[in-house]
């Protein structure tokens, strides 16, 4: 009887050793097929030394390669929580800057005032904002004409538009903006406020601002505190 020997393939597209079904064959079937390829070739016609070597270097390579990859996750996920580690202790620093970032959602507190920022895409004749409790209902309509290109702001003092006291809470707003003809202009909206805490949660780090978290996503600037200089 005459039996051919080659060397093993590092892969395999039907591999019946991988009981997950998996094409790449892994260090333990490698050594297996080694060691069953010994057990029966033919007394008579063994296996050459150089084949055999050849078999062995493969081996040696597979697992080396293993331990390879096994290091570099390994690595990667040390990386990954020493710059979440970082970045956490940096946050904290972050506390009393001031932030503009995007979104309409803010806190009203008792008896306070708010500055809400807006952005427009050309100089505006008429911009209204619009306050929103968290119902949806429009609250309080406010109006600036002449507005320029830009950033720009608006002071809420927390009244409803027949002057009545709103109570604590979140509340929303949202910009439009118009020319002298009437025609639309860009406006988007973004928030402002002092950073007041840090929150790490499940989704991330996040900053309290005005009692709202607000993402480090949602960050656009981050200027120094009104007491900082």
């Amino acid at each position: 009887m005459s039996v051919t020997y080659t060397s093993l393939p590092l892969t395999s597209t039907t591999s019946a050793s991988s009981t997950s079904g998996s094409s790449m064959l892994a260090k333990d079937d490698f050594l297996k097929l080694l060691i069953t390829q010994l057990k029966n070739q033919d007394p008579l016609n063994p296996m050459q030394g150089t084949e055999f070597a050849t078999q062995l270097a493969q081996f040696s390579s597979v697992e080396q390669l293993t331990n390879i990859n096994d290091t570099l996750t390994e690595s990667v996920t040390v990386n990954q929580l020493m710059t979440q580690s970082i970045g956490n202790s940096l946050a904290t620093t972050m506390i009393g800057k001031d932030i503009k970032a995007t979104g309409n959602s803010f806190t009203l507190s008792a008896g306070g005032s708010i500055d809400l920022g807006y952005t427009l895409g050309d100089d505006a004749a008429t911009v209204t904002v619009k306050i929103l409790d968290s119902a949806g209902s429009v609250v309080r309509t406010m109006t600036i004409n002449n507005a320029a290109k830009g950033d720009g702001t608006v002071t809420w003092d927390g009244l409803t538009d027949n002057g009545s006291r709103l109570p604590t809470g979140t509340y929303s707003f949202k910009v439009t903006a118009a020319d002298s003809a009437g025609s639309n202009v860009t406006a988007s909206s973004y928030i402002t406020g002092t950073i007041t805490g840090v929150r790490f949660t499940a989704n991330g780090t996040v900053f309290v601002v005005d009692g709202a978290e607000i993402p480090i996503s949602q960050i656009l600037e981050i200027l120094n505190g009104k007491g900082n200089g």
